[in-house]
């Protein structure tokens, strides 16, 4: 009963913990701009996740080594001080935009700039981190981010067509502004597979101390969790495309993106999408920001964990105390939230090589994994998405940003 409890809950987590700034705010964007058309990247950026997710999972309950420690251990210190270096900068990055994105929700519910509201909520995270627990931060947050099946409401009472929608899960090309299409699908996968998810899941996995007899929970949790969590953001995308783009609105600011849920859920409508926003964004700013710390105590040999006292992880809980201050500084200095979330998310998909690339090897490699290692078609899916989501960041980015729309 304990397991199935288990299974019901970290399903549930997935769901809320799923959609945030990132993949709210590039769904928007594509179907504002493309209709339906875009809802293939967000089908192939579910099915990355759900395969690094497990793959993570899997690494920690045979081996109890988080993927950062293992890295290190497997590569070297020279090479995971490279994965630190990239993973580190655009998972900071991800952390800005995610509290600018609580800062633009509660600029929404006052009226008070959302720059001001920068270190506020920086301040409240780092008081979760340091006050609370992993069950907390790990639970707790993506729970009440149930609130963005709000989307999933909108997106019925709009009756999109079943038919236009199925067919656009299947990869098309552009009929027009190309740049944009193609930058647009990139950073729904960005947004899809951001480093932090998996190297976040590896630590829960110890944190929580999974061993072999959890790989049947870890493959529902990451099937169905991530799976139900990209259907929540192909509802954002269906709100948009039934409401945006028809209007002809292009989401150039968050101001625009409301009225997808205002439009067919009224004034509640319009509440819901605000707590949404607020809500995801802040239960991914306090898992960024413990992933960060995550990141360097594992990675370097340092003494780590979510469930001890700060004073007994100095150096562990010193990197979120000084990341989410920093991360706030780059809202507070009037960045877009916006821009800076659309361009991360890209970042991330430029990423992913040097991200997904060692967790290939190490699940292959017998000493961590026995005969509980990657088969074929995991190997041939992460890296093939990975490496089509690269590709095309490589071209699509620098035309979107030197005249491409």
């Amino acid at each position: 009963m304990s397991k199935l409890f288990e299974i019901a809950l970290g399903i549930v987590t997935g769901i809320g913990g799923f959609l945030e700034t990132g993949s709210l705010a590039t769904a928007a964007q594509a179907g504002a701009a493309f209709g339906y058309r875009l809802a293939w990247a967000i089908l192939l950026g579910t099915v990355c996740i759900a395969f690094l997710i497990e793959m993570a999972g899997r690494l920690a309950a045979v081996s109890h080594h988080t993927l950062p420690d293992a890295m290190r251990e497997r590569f070297g210190i020279t090479f995971f001080v490279v994965v630190f270096a990239v993973v580190s900068l655009v998972s900071f990055l991800v952390l800005a935009s995610e509290i600018g994105g609580v800062c633009l929700a509660l600029q929404f519910a006052s009226g008070v700039s959302f720059r001001w509201w920068a270190l506020p909520v920086a301040g409240l995270a780092w008081l979760l981190l340091w006050k609370g627990n992993f069950g907390l931060i790990e639970k707790g947050t993506s729970l009440l981010g149930l609130v963005t099946l709000a989307f999933v409401v909108g997106a019925l009472r709009l009756h999109p067509a079943a038919g236009a929608l199925a067919s656009s899960l299947l990869p098309s090309l552009p009929t027009h502004e190309p740049a944009k299409y193609w930058f647009t699908a990139v950073s729904i996968i960005g947004a899809s597979v951001s480093p932090y998810l998996f190297y976040f899941y590896s630590a829960g996995a110890v944190e929580d101390e999974w061993d072999v007899s959890y790989l049947g929970i870890n493959r529902l949790v990451s099937g169905l969790g991530m799976g139900f969590g990209g259907f929540v953001a192909v509802a954002v995308l269906v709100c948009a495309a039934l409401v945006l783009h028809p209007l002809g609105i292009q989401v150039d600011r968050y101001e625009q993106i409301p009225l997808i849920l205002a439009t067919p859920l009224g004034r509640a409508g319009f509440v819901l999408f605000v707590a949404s926003l607020a809500i995801a964004c802040f239960g991914a700013a306090l898992e960024i920001g413990l992933q960060l710390a995550y990141l360097a105590a594992q990675g370097f040999g340092w003494r780590w964990g979510e469930n001890l006292r700060p004073r007994e992880a100095a150096r562990f809980a010193l990197v979120y105390t000084v990341a989410l201050p920093l991360a706030a500084l780059v809202i507070l200095a009037g960045v877009d939230p916006l821009k800076l979330t659309v361009f991360s998310m890209a970042l991330t998909a430029l990423s992913l090589p040097i991200t997904v690339v060692p967790l290939l090897v190490l699940m292959n490699d017998r000493m961590y994994l026995g005969d509980q290692g990657n088969g074929w078609v995991s190997n041939a899916a992460v890296l093939g998405i990975s490496f089509i989501a690269c590709v095309v960041a490589l071209v699509a980015i620098p035309l979107q940003l030197f005249g491409g729309g």
